[in-house]
């Protein structure tokens, strides 16, 4: 793989993982966070995928290495959603 190869992985991990979080309604960080969360999306969407045996509708090959973009943002929106459940504060109602 050459770097201009990596640094597009990057950047379409960045944008899968963006929308992920706007669909989510969580903002983690800046370009950083969303790539990481971009790859863990890409991770967990296809492991739902697979274990329901469903296909890959919108994969980008990327160096003899298919990067599933719907499945990315798809994983990305339920970790964000995952991770906004875990570190929003609880809010209390008071009557």
């Amino acid at each position: 793989m050459t770097i201009i190869e990596f640094l597009l992985l990057l950047l379409i991990a960045a944008v899968a993982g963006a929308i992920g979080q706007s669909i989510a309604g969580y903002a983690a960080g800046g370009f950083l966070a969303a790539t990481a969360i971009g790859f863990i999306g890409a991770l967990l969407g296809m492991w739902i995928a697979r274990s329901t045996g469903l296909p890959e509708p919108f994969a980008i090959n990327i160096g003899g290495r298919t990067f599933p973009v719907l499945w990315a943002i798809i994983g990305a929106a339920l970790f964000s959603a995952i991770i906004r459940l875990i570190t929003s504060p609880t809010r209390r109602y008071h009557a």
